[in-house]
């Protein structure tokens, strides 16, 4: 989803409870996953992914989904955005009141038969499918098909990954009838030379109107700066997750999406207008820390504050310059 609103530059989608919860060693309560979308909501962001329709046998974590998914919907002035990789969940999502699902392709032929098992020509055959369930919805009741598309800067099973494959598939989603398509760097491979090329390449072939945001994560430190390459490109949208919590399953060494909190601290300092309060960001990483004790948070605004707000002093300095 782009950002529309009049009061914002850009949209910054929250994409813990979803991306941040299938890779985390511990399951979280629901009533911990409800406390964490509220404060998400409650800090201003506009966007969450808060879950994926998949079987709970292949993410126990994500048993909850369709309570999530309702529960969400019930806070005024959130997008509730899920995953769904195939038809079955796609219904499921649309009769829980998802507002937004994106449809997971990778442009990895081994990745996507790693993560959907299936072949990049059956998910678009799936995705086609859900699309058809949207369009046989009511208008008001119709949730924004978006076609992530994964592995677009390259794979920890292929290897490269062709730009001009990237082209193709994206060109084919929207044949399908997705309402955009997102470009994500699911291994952290990507350098903010060709997050700009191939944002650019991807627009031109499908459309401004039809490319959507940017699923970045840290794995090799690069994270914010290809955010900056993002926007750089126009990108209005950008996936980020509380803590840094998240990464792929089918995707070796590839976790850690970039940190909400440093991404909106960022852009604060740049003078975009987020509408998120940062220090309510700060304050609801509290509730991961309570309900996954054993799991890493990440993030150096957690650990040493803002700028404006002085500087946190957590150890001695040695001497600086």
């Amino acid at each position: 989803m782009t950002a529309a609103a009049q009061d914002i530059d850009l949209l910054v989608s929250e994409v813990g409870p979803r991306d941040g919860l299938q890779m985390a060693g511990e399951i979280m309560p629901t009533e911990a996953k409800q406390r964490w979308i509220a404060a998400s909501a409650a800090a201003g962001l506009r966007e969450v992914e808060v879950c994926s329709f998949v079987p709970p046998k292949v993410v126990p974590a994500m048993a909850d989904a369709a309570e999530v998914t309702r529960y969400a919907g019930t806070i005024r002035g959130l997008t509730v955005a899920v995953l769904a990789p195939n038809v079955r969940g796609a219904e499921a999502a649309m009769a829980a009141g998802a507002q937004k699902i994106t449809v997971p392709i990778s442009v990895s032929e081994a990745h996507n038969r790693a993560n959907v098992n299936r072949s990049r020509a059956e998910s678009v055959a799936e995705l086609r499918a859900i699309c058809a369930r949207r369009d046989a919805l009511p208008d008001h009741e119709r949730p924004l098909i978006e076609a992530g598309l994964s592995t677009v800067f390259g794979c920890t099973i292929e290897g490269i990954v062709a730009e001009a494959e990237v082209l193709r598939l994206a060109a084919a989603c929207v044949a399908a009838g997705a309402d955009e398509v997102g470009l994500a760097d699911t291994t952290g491979m990507a350098n903010p030379a060709s997050i700009r090329r191939v944002f650019r390449a991807t627009r031109a072939e499908i459309g401004a109107n039809k490319l959507g945001g940017a699923h970045l994560h840290n794995t090799r430190g690069l994270g914010l700066a290809n955010a900056l390459a993002a926007l750089d490109a126009d990108v209005r949208t950008l996936d980020s997750s509380l803590a840094g919590l998240g990464g792929c399953p089918f995707a070796p060494g590839a976790s850690g999406n970039i940190v909400t909190e440093d991404l909106v601290y960022m852009l604060d300092e740049m003078g975009l207008r987020t509408g998120i309060d940062v220090g309510r960001l700060l304050e609801a990483r509290a509730i991961l820390r309570e309900a996954l004790p054993s799991e890493p948070l990440y993030g150096f605004v957690a650990e040493v504050g803002t700028a404006k707000g002085g500087m946190k002093v957590t150890r001695r300095a040695a001497t600086t310059w």
